[in-house]
């Protein structure tokens, strides 16, 4: 089993408990801010950590766990420092100098694993990769004879439970950092005597029984730290291009990267986004652009290299309410899991056994017959990936038209799911009914709305006239967020399809030819592209107080599922009648 994916969309919790449940056996590489991490497993069991940098010292937690005196991790050090060629790791030195036992070295190297997956846990952002090539052992771990190695298994489901626990508690009273470990980047060499921020103490071990489990939501996003220079090492990886070439890829990816992450003014959903995209394929340059893509997107990107990793990947994903969306790679002509019949045959069984997914195949510009085939196999979208070895001077411009395309599919294909929208109802339902005050139960709907439409506006209802609250898409991207209040203000004292709603407290939605709003609502946020429109009233005790406007912006076509929306908006105002009426009541 082999997987790649995103550390912001696909937890390192939910990585350990996959390859613990699979009972897998190799390195999972963590690449994060501070560089890269690696937990081994043997048959899903956590046998070795190695933190990026050595920024976990044995030493100190030997010490703080009274394993050890200060003045023997004092002596154990000189003896390394005076070994030279002959230095052996410090677990070793301890032990043959007689200044450990090995039941003690077991626990602190236990507590070592712990304290690294602590570290992991603040990670934001991220890849990673399982190698099941290889297990990389630490020399602490490998100084110990092979049958007594084997017993460094931890459980992994109590390190996972009492990592988040910690965690958990340090978010609580806010001692939680961007690392838990101190990084030092000044190349001095880590003296094991100095003191540092996690204890054996944090750790609790002693009260594990009595601690409540608790596993905190998954975590937002960072910036990412060195994006340019991570698509440059992945575009100088594909033979023979140009430097025109690669300048052009860098700079079409560089600026990809750097736009503000679609769905933002989207309501979050508690596993993450809606939509998942897995990549099937060998291709690291390929997963690497299709990954960025969705980053793009905010939508979850992981990748797979064979069919046990690929129905793994698909099974996380419908298990988290997620809509899969497969991409598989262009066929490979020598006899392998990527040939055209192998393909085609994973195809069919993916569509019987995963109805719910979707299929992206791509396929070489000359393969005009394997096309017809994945679409008779059950490919929704069939799309000529860039080849660097048959059209390599143009390999950028297919390279950049490939993604335009793909990252065009993706925003169809989460706007018109009818999964999504079902989702971003009930969670609008459930934060409605958590919801007290008046401007936030008026933001729920006009957030749900902004899923539907580009641009989204709600009017507070004055004696004589509407005033411009908080909205999507008008003051800036609809993917950017809700805007501050716009405050401007739009008259009440003529007939208009605003005073229609107002005074019926019916929705509308469709085509409104009303001179009213080019002469007072367009010559301020511009006339949208498609006539159609919603005006959609808040109602509390039969009066209307607010309406949100809504409409398709510069483009046309915008889906919009209207009874969801008026549902949404009836309930809001029931929950405005119940906490207003609570507020007059406070005794009943």
């Amino acid at each position: 089993m082999s997987f790649a994916g995103d550390l912001e969309h696909f937890p390192i919790i939910d990585i350990i408990q996959l390859l613990h449940s699979t009972r897998k056996t190799g390195t999972l590489r963590l690449n994060g801010p501070g560089g890269e991490s690696q937990l081994a497993f043997s048959d899903g069991y956590i046998v070795s950590a190695n933190h990026a940098n050595n920024h976990i010292r044995i030493g100190q937690i030997l010490v703080e766990m009274n394993a050890v005196s200060r003045e023997d991790l004092d002596r154990a050090v000189g003896l390394q420092q005076s070994a030279g060629n002959r230095r052996k790791p410090l677990i070793a030195t301890l032990i043959e100098s007689g200044l450990l036992g090995k039941e003690a070295a077991f626990s602190g190297l236990a507590t070592l694993i712990e304290m690294t997956i602590v570290d992991i846990l603040t990670w934001s952002e991220g890849s990673f990769a399982l190698d099941v090539t290889s297990t990389v052992i630490s020399d602490e771990y490998r100084y110990f004879p092979e049958t007594l190695r084997q017993e460094i298994h931890l459980n992994t489901q109590n390190v996972l439970m009492d990592a988040l626990r910690i965690y958990d508690e340090k978010m609580h009273d806010g001692t939680l950092a961007s690392g838990a470990f101190p990084c030092e980047s000044d190349g001095t060499p880590f003296d094991e005597t100095q003191p540092w921020q996690i204890t054996v103490d944090d750790l609790g071990l002693e009260a594990l029984d009595s601690v409540e489990k608790k596993i905190p939501d998954h975590f937002g996003g960072l910036k990412d730290h060195d994006g340019t220079e991570n698509h440059r090492r992945k575009i100088k990886a594909v033979q023979g291009l140009a430097d025109a070439e690669q300048e052009k890829l860098l700079s079409f990816l560089t600026e990809l990267s750097a736009v503000p992450v679609a769905g933002g003014g989207r309501l979050p959903s508690s596993g993450g986004a809606a939509l998942a995209v897995i990549v099937y394929s060998r291709d690291e340059f390929l997963r690497h652009i299709v990954f960025t893509v969705c980053k793009a997107e905010n939508v979850l990107f992981v990748s797979a290299e064979d069919e046990e990793s690929l129905d793994h990947l698909l099974e996380q994903t419908l298990s988290r309410e997620l809509v899969p969306l497969l991409v598989f790679d262009a066929p490979q002509q020598s006899p392998s899991p990527f040939s055209e019949d192998a393909l085609a045959q994973l195809m069919l069984r993916e569509m019987e056994n995963h109805p719910q997914a979707s299929i992206v195949q791509l396929v070489a510009q000359r393969d005009f017959d394997f096309s017809l085939r994945a679409l008779q196999e059950g490919a929704r979208y069939v799309l000529s990936r860039p080849d660097p070895f048959e059209r390599r001077d143009s390999f950028a411009d297919d390279t950049i038209k490939f993604l335009k395309a793909f990252q065009a599919y993706i925003e169809r294909s989460l706007n018109a799911s009818n999964h999504l929208m079902l989702r971003l109802f009930k969670e609008s339902i459930h934060k409605l009914g958590e919801a007290r005050e008046i401007p936030e139960v008026a933001f729920i709907p006009l957030q749900f709305a902004s899923a539907m439409f580009r641009r989204c506006i709600t009017f507070v209802v004055g004696t004589s006239e509407l005033v411009a609250e908080k909205s999507f898409g008008i003051a800036q991207d609809t993917g950017s967020g809700a805007s501050a209040p716009l405050l401007f203000r739009i008259p009440l004292t003529h007939p208009s399809v605003f005073q229609d709603v107002i005074r019926s407290g019916r929705l509308h939605a469709g085509p409104a030819d009303d001179p009213f709003l080019r002469n007072h609502l367009f010559d301020k946020i511009g006339e949208p592209a498609d006539p159609a429109i919603l005006l959609m009233p808040i109602k509390t005790f039969g009066r209307t107080i607010a309406v949100i406007y809504a409409d398709s912006g510069i483009k046309t076509g915008w889906p919009a599922q209207i009874d969801l929306l008026d549902i949404v908006a009836r309930h809001a105002g029931l929950v405005l009648d119940n906490n207003l009426y609570r507020k007059k009541h406070p005794d009943t």
